[in-house]
């Protein structure tokens, strides 16, 4: 069985199947609907059914209030039909998207790297090639026995690389994909994936310097955005600050040291702010916000900042720029959610975190 979704404003209608997401069946037509955890914790995907029925699913109370719901909001990322159904969505339209519906893909995985102590390397060969921005990110179906998980990691590859991609994959305590991943996934094994999901992307047409800001695994989305400026030959000013606590974290440390060498419009500042006092490290010791605040002298006017990373390290560099007045218009970011994020409160800073 199926049904009919119309998608307002835009006045098109889709068919959703019976147990399909309405934010699946939106971006498998091609249609780009909101959406950042697509597990419920976030609240990005929240639209307004304006007609018809529908199940919430696994939408967390958290992201989704009991009053939300009395007033007709959902979770398309969670949200099922009980009937044909009629929603309002928060729509932007932007210069360089590009609307890429979303697919499944297998492949098989071909190298595993040891990074850092915590952050594996996973190289995926594709039977078929992936068309994604860079800095958009997958679902990848974990292949624990008896167990449907999934989870989602960004890009580190850039998009030429095609059938060929690169997930960097953090070992999260007590975590059941990632621990799979780091204990038993192996050269070979098979992989499904579903993508290219998200709206973390360089604002090109915008023609201004720009400032990624990373931190941890976070590295993974500003990786692949910087592959495929300067592959393609941008001149703008690039510059990546990238943070980590002590120097055998700092993972392609000495890529960013030759391709700044390589390309003069590449400016690379490394930061680590737990690093032994006499351990000979002659970069910037502090956090990214600190380093970022020191290498522009507190001034990030006319820039476009691209922050990743965990959410405390995002906040702190939201104020840190505005500080340096630079605002929400200006400021994109990539913040994956865990159920234990959705319990914390949402900065004020930023509307859209």
């Amino acid at each position: 069985m199926s049904y009919q979704l119309t998608i307002e404003p835009l006045g098109q209608t889709i068919e959703v199947a019976d147990d399909q997401t309405m934010l699946d069946a939106a971006l498998r037509a091609g249609i780009w609907l909101p959406h950042a955890c697509c597990h419920g914790l976030c609240a990005t995907c929240k639209i307004t059914v304006k007609e018809g029925d529908i199940e919430h699913g696994d939408a967390s109370p958290f992201a989704l209030m009991d009053f939300e719901r009395d007033e007709g909001k959902a979770l398309a990322c969670c949200a099922t039909l009980q009937s044909d159904a009629v929603i309002e969505a928060d729509i932007d339209e932007d210069p360089d998207a590009i609307v890429i519906p979303v697919r499944d893909f297998h492949g098989t995985v071909t190298r595993i790297d040891a990074l850092t102590p915590t952050i594996k390397g996973v190289h995926v060969q594709l039977d078929e090639a992936i068309e994604f921005q860079a800095g958009q990110y997958i679902n990848l179906a974990i292949p624990l026995p008896g167990q449907a998980v999934t989870r989602a990691f960004s890009l580190a590859s850039q998009p030429s690389a095609g059938r060929d991609i690169e997930l960097n994959i953090r070992a999260v305590p007590g975590g059941v994909g990632t621990g799979f991943v780091h204990k038993d996934l192996a050269v070979g094994d098979r992989l499904t994936l579903s993508g290219p999901y998200g709206r973390f992307f360089v604002r090109q047409s915008a023609g201004v310097p720009m400032i990624f800001m990373a931190g941890g695994s976070g590295l993974s989305s500003p990786r692949s955005m910087i592959l495929d400026l300067l592959e393609s030959g941008s001149d703008l000013p690039i510059t990546l600050v990238y943070g980590q606590r002590v120097r055998e974290e700092l993972y392609y440390h000495d890529e960013f040291l030759a391709l700044a060498e390589k390309h003069p419009n590449f400016r690379y500042v490394p930061a680590l702010s737990s690093e032994a006092s006499d351990s000979g490290w002659t970069g910037f010791r502090g956090f990214v916000h600190e380093a970022a605040l020191a290498h522009f002298n507190g001034d990030f006017r006319g820039h476009k900042a691209y922050l990743c990373g965990p959410p405390m390290m995002i906040d702190a560099c939201i104020s840190a720029l505005m500080k340096g007045r630079l605002f929400e218009r200006d400021i994109y970011h990539e913040k994956f959610i865990s159920a234990a994020d959705a319990q914390q409160n949402r900065s004020p800073l930023f509307r859209n975190i």
